[in-house]
């Protein structure tokens, strides 16, 4: 089936033809190459703001010309430079993405704006002012007509001519000026006879601005041959750049296609949504643009073939042109109204419409003979979306009903999606058993008597066929005594459909709360997971920022310490532990009422209390004292055994300063006290210390350096800096 026919048979026409005429020029619907590739660049130019380009005319005839070595026409030439300096435009807009790298890729030659496009004004008008030549002879122009027109009105008012005037306007005759005259006017007037009125006067143009015609029409000549001798350089210079005008026409065609689906898509409000590779078409919200305040199709076709029954009148055609619709505009990126979001559109090669009656009396074609026609045209086709409305007409129902199932059985085993719609309810029944068949049936207001023009997946629809001929004046009683021929058994199966269709519709209700409240759930669990990375990331910063901190307290104290200076040392510690977290406040423990002599239990250990104080006491276990806190105490009712006491008693020499003194000593000595400032050093946790050691001979500073390499928690050290004593002393790192 050809496009146009298609376009026609879903009702498509009025909205392809609006948004063909934003194209700058007529051109074919669909745009070769990569269609993803394409809707890329739709959706970045929909972001930006940019004018339409101006109307231009085909290049092909002017490229033909210019290969022959033909002269192009100002007109023609013209049209190349308005697709020049709109390209110039965009390229100035200096757009960011890929929109602005494509039009940093055209590059506009030199010699065609300084020898071509430079001669013409932003009407298409020749600069005659760049041309001597031309100037002058347009000046000698003006002052002839300027002499012309000054001889017409000395003449209108010559009181020789006057009585002979029917007027005294200036007419225009094959622009020619001239006077409107009654009979007898030549015995006062010579002139010619350029025209006459249904009243008998005559146009006549006077002798004297004959002449004067004559010598504008010379003139007119020289600027003719002028402007020809520029057309033949401008199209000697212009086939020089065919290369140029035919990527330029490449890419101006490009960008008509892009440009006219976003500036459509804004006009309307539409949506521009790209058929993508799978072949599940899912609608929401879409609207066919044939429809006046359409009610929104939401519709779920992922299935091989969608049945539609149900009410007559209901909206089962113009569902099947919707789908059909919506793929044919997805597949040629024409906007259309829907939620883009949330709809899927697969990709098909071929759309097929069985819509209207293929009955023909010339060709003895009847009804059902041209849909056999028709459809024995489908088994020679792949990978197509067929639509067939009203799938039975022509024929008896049961057979038909027999005859499409295998028809249909067949058609999907060549992977065509087919769309039908039927009032029969024998082909429902027939392919409802099918895994990839989805029933979908037109719903019905019983209430108010009419259709609805909504639909429910799942079910087999009623076709309502008695309330139809009620609702269009048909008389009751006629209606009554058809109900009775139609019989009872068949009136509940109708009523079996019908309340399967209002419990599906009540299913449908509850589904819509479930989903509803799931929606609520899914965002309060977002919110919370929100706030759980706001906490986390709130917590990492003042980690890191107490970390900072601490370091440049450390550092501080470092400094102090390199200078030996033990007031700024004390000073710089405080500093750094005011800047380390502080811990919070642990619950206390109620602490017990103890006395001297309780029984207590500190950690593992059993002991008597000896002395006690606010917060500390002093216990005795297994014969030695120890001063403990006394939230670290618990009653014991047992009382320690008593061991004989032991008195130890331990020396410990006291040593403070970050800096060892080393003068005078022998190697034996000075390491003996190395080893002891460094052990010491460590305990207190320093990092860093400094050893003086002088100049001397070097021996000493020999066995210094030796003793520190051999020093197992000697990570480095260095010669100190001048102020702390140079090459007399080491800078020690722990």
């Amino acid at each position: 089936m050809s496009l146009n026919s298609l376009i026609e048979r879903l009702d498509l026409s009025g909205h392809v033809d609006s948004f063909n005429s934003f194209f700058s020029r007529p051109k074919p619907l669909f745009i070769e190459g990569d269609q993803e590739r394409h809707y890329s660049y739709i959706d970045a130019l929909d972001k930006l703001t940019f004018k339409s380009p101006p109307k231009v005319t085909s290049f092909r005839p002017i490229t033909s010309h210019l290969k022959k070595q033909g002269v192009l026409r100002f007109e023609q030439i013209f049209e190349l430079i308005k697709v020049v300096r709109y390209f110039r435009s965009l390229k100035n807009s200096a757009f960011e993405g890929i929109i602005g790298e494509w039009m940093h890729k055209v590059e506009i030659p030199e010699r065609f704006s300084d020898e071509v496009e430079s001669y013409f004004d932003l009407e298409g008008r020749f600069n005659e002012e760049l041309d001597e030549e031309l100037f002058g002879l347009s000046a000698r122009i003006k002052v002839i007509k300027e002499e012309i027109n000054s001889s017409m009105r000395r003449m209108l008012f010559s009181s020789k001519i006057t009585p002979y005037l029917v007027d005294t306007q200036v007419h225009y005759i094959n622009e020619e000026e001239c006077l409107l005259m009654r009979g007898g006017f030549n015995h006062v007037l010579k002139g010619q006879v350029v025209g006459r009125t249904s009243g008998g006067f005559f146009y006549v143009v006077p002798e004297s601005m004959a002449k004067n015609r004559d010598q504008i029409r010379n003139i007119e000549t020289m600027r003719e041959v002028k402007f020809y001798e520029y057309a033949k350089d401008f199209s000697k210079t212009l086939a020089d750049l065919l290369p140029f005008i035919h990527f330029i026409d490449k890419e101006f065609e490009r960008f008509d296609h892009y440009q006219a689906r976003v500036h459509f898509a804004r006009s309307k409000s539409l949506a521009i949504i790209k058929a993508d590779k799978s072949r599940v078409i899912k609608l929401v919200a879409f609207e066919h643009p044939a429809i006046h305040k359409a009610k929104p199709v939401n519709v779920d076709f992922s299935k091989n073939v969608l049945m539609v029954t149900g009410v007559n009148a209901g909206g089962k055609t113009m569902l099947l042109k919707s789908i059909l619709s919506a793929a044919l505009m997805a597949k040629y990126l024409i906007p259309m109204k829907l939620n883009k979001h949330k709809s899927v559109i697969g990709n098909f090669k071929r759309f097929e419409a069985i819509i209207d009656d293929p009955q023909n009396v010339k060709d003895d074609i009847s009804t059902f003979a041209g849909r056999m026609q028709q459809f024995s045209q489908l088994f020679l086709q792949h990978d197509a979306l067929i639509g067939v409305d009203e799938i039975e007409l022509g024929t008896d129902s049961d057979e038909a009903a027999a005859l499409f199932k295998v028809i249909l059985d067949d058609l999907i085993a060549k992977g065509q999606k087919i769309v039908v719609t039927t009032h029969h309810k024998r082909l429902a029944s027939l392919m409802a058993d099918r895994d990839d068949v989805e029933l979908m049936a037109a719903i019905y207001d019983e209430e108010n008597r009419q259709p609805t023009y909504e639909f429910l997946q799942g079910i087999i629809g009623k076709s309502y066929a008695f309330e139809t001929a009620l609702r269009y004046g048909i008389m009751n009683s006629v209606v009554t005594r058809a109900k009775v021929v139609y019989g009872e058994n068949h009136e509940k199966l109708n009523l079996l459909i019908e309340r399967g269709a209002e419990l599906e519709r009540e299913l449908k209700k509850k589904q819509s709360l479930l989903d509803e409240k799931l929606a609520n759930v899914e965002r309060q669990e977002r919110e919370l997971k929100e706030q759980k990375e706001q906490l986390v990331l709130s917590l990492e910063a003042e980690r890191r920022e107490l970390k900072s901190s601490y370091a440049d307290s450390i550092a501080k104290a470092k400094d102090a310490a390199r200078q030996s200076d033990m007031k700024s040392v004390h000073k710089k510690m405080n500093e750094a532990n005011k800047a380390l977290p502080k811990e919070e406040p642990r619950q206390q423990d109620v602490v017990h009422a103890f006395k001297v002599g309780d029984a207590v239990k500190y950690r593992n250990n059993r002991g008597t209390i000896i002395s006690i104080k606010a917060k500390e006491a002093m216990i005795e276990v297994e014969g030695m004292r120890l001063r403990v806190k006394r939230s670290e105490l618990k009653p014991s009712g047992n009382m320690p055994k008593k061991r004989a006491k032991t008195q130890v008693t331990h020396k410990i020499e006291r040593r403070s300063g970050l800096k060892l003194d080393l003068h005078g000593l022998r190697a034996e000595e000075a390491e003996e006290k190395m080893d002891k400032f460094l052990s010491d050093a460590l305990i207190d946790g320093w990092d860093e210390v400094v050893i003086y050691h002088g100049i001397g001979t070097g021996k000493l500073s020999y066995a210094v350096k030796n003793f520190l390499i051999a020093h197992p928690k000697v990570k480095s050290f260095d010669d100190a800096p001048q102020h702390m004593g140079g090459f007399g002393a080491k800078i020690v790192r722990l």
